[in-house]
């Protein structure tokens, strides 16, 4: 498995109308009196950089959200505050998550991709980052702050509530975005694909009773971690209350050919020199790991409390499911890292759980501590889903059958573990 884990940090080394709820108000009109100056020149992130590749266009426009990116600079024009700009900003950002979702689902036509793809939502969203660092209002904002903002209400941390209904189990998850994007530009996560398309979904657990998924998509970027997005996303799922899940787990891509379950999660970064999508490190190596930023207290490693026993004798096709227990940690009173395939040694020092040092195994770590401080009694823990392989040869080819075969696979293999992990114990 650390091979495996190793390997896998190496390769990772039209015609549509916007929604009623942001067509209908007046800031939508692109033809209200304009309240900007002209768009500034201004420089773009290094992930917003990316969209120069026309590709990237094509994916948006393919997955049915090109109107979101056209239409978006006219409506920021419109607004006359920050306040109503902040307004504007949630209203999209709920508009454009609500349609990736219906359209992850089958319920929103338009393009041609695979309703399951991902790609459309994180490239539609950096379409409209990109037009907001660009806007040139007449009036003084906190750009960052409304990106934030955006950012929040276009994954699902805002408006996307559990319905209250007695009796139905609560399942909340999260994904990630695409990365790995300067080796592969035409790349998806399966664990944002899952997200899109089991969000809201009510399905049957394994024993017969109802549950409700909720999730959200969270960035590949350390920046975010830090500012607290994961404990933004998780913590009112993990208070009393409507919004309260009964069990939570963490989802990204992992290894090839197979699910794993971590049974660890570290809490040290440890993946340079690969770095996040806006390019940036975490400062933290094997041999010298570092915690990261805004972490509340907690122990070195935390132990998964999914019923990972039930599991894997349960779900095995068409990719085996495996407990992973490797970590990496540095022995009380050693300087060198140590891998161990059995779980961690008291008082040692992580480097890495099984999921690796990289934001995987951070969100993990992140959503678990908040549940152990918050929530003790839920089960929680993080779930590795298969490489999503499949792209065709030539790299002006967006999407084949057998990568849309295998992003259907995996979700419905994430499904299935879901169903099974949450069975009341």
């Amino acid at each position: 498995m650390l091979l495996l884990r190793r390997a896998a940090s190496a390769a990772a080394l039209l015609v549509t109308v916007l929604p009623v709820t942001i067509a209908s108000p007046a800031h939508a009109d692109a033809d209200a009196a304009s309240a900007c100056r002209p768009p500034a020149s201004v420089p773009l992130d290094a992930e917003q950089s990316r969209l120069a590749d026309a590709r990237t266009t094509a994916l948006i426009e393919r997955g049915g959200l090109g109107d979101f990116v056209r239409r978006f600079p006219a409506a920021l024009c419109t607004t006359r505050n920050p306040a109503e700009t902040g307004r504007l900003l949630d209203a999209w950002g709920e508009a454009l998550w609500q349609a990736s979702v219906r359209r992850a689902q089958g319920q929103r036509p338009g393009g041609d991709l695979a309703p399951g793809d991902d790609r459309p939502l994180y490239w539609a969203r950096l379409g409209m980052t990109a037009a907001l660092a660009r806007w040139q209002p007449e009036f003084t904002v906190d750009r960052a702050a409304l990106r934030a903002r955006f950012e929040d209400a276009s994954r699902g941390l805002t408006g996307n509530a559990f319905r209250t209904a007695p009796g139905v189990r609560r399942i909340f998850i999260s994904g990630f975005d695409p990365f790995g994007l300067d080796a592969e530009i035409r790349r998806a996560n399966p664990s944002g694909s899952a997200a899109l398309q089991l969000n809201g979904r009510r399905v049957t657990l394994a024993d017969g009773s109802p549950a409700e998924i909720r999730a959200v998509v969270l960035p590949v970027r350390y920046a975010d971690f830090d500012a607290g997005m994961v404990e933004r996303a998780f913590t009112p799922h993990l208070t009393a209350g409507p919004a309260a899940a009964d069990i939570i787990t963490t989802v990204s891509q992992g290894y090839p050919g197979i699910f794993t379950l971590e049974d660890w999660a570290g809490r040290a970064r440890s993946a340079d020199p690969y770095p996040d999508n806006a390019r940036a490190l975490s400062g933290g190596t094997r041999e010298h790991p570092v915690t990261a930023p805004g972490l509340g207290p907690g122990p070195e490693f935390i132990r998964t409390t999914l019923p990972t026993g039930a599991v894997t004798a349960a779900v095995q096709t068409p990719y085996p499911v495996l407990l992973n227990s490797d970590v990496t940690e540095i022995p009380a009173g050693g300087t060198a890292p140590v891998d161990r395939t059995d779980g961690p040694t008291p008082g040692s020092r992580a480097v890495a759980g099984g999921g690796g040092g990289y934001l995987s195994n951070e969100v993990a770590y992140r959503s678990n501590r908040l549940r152990a401080e918050l929530a003790p009694h839920l089960p929680g823990g993080h779930l590795h889903t298969p490489v999503l392989t499949g792209l065709p040869a030539d790299p002006q080819a967006l999407t084949g059958p057998e990568f849309e075969r295998n992003e259907s696979a995996i979700t419905a293999e994430v499904r299935a573990v879901l169903e099974h992990a949450a069975v009341r114990r």
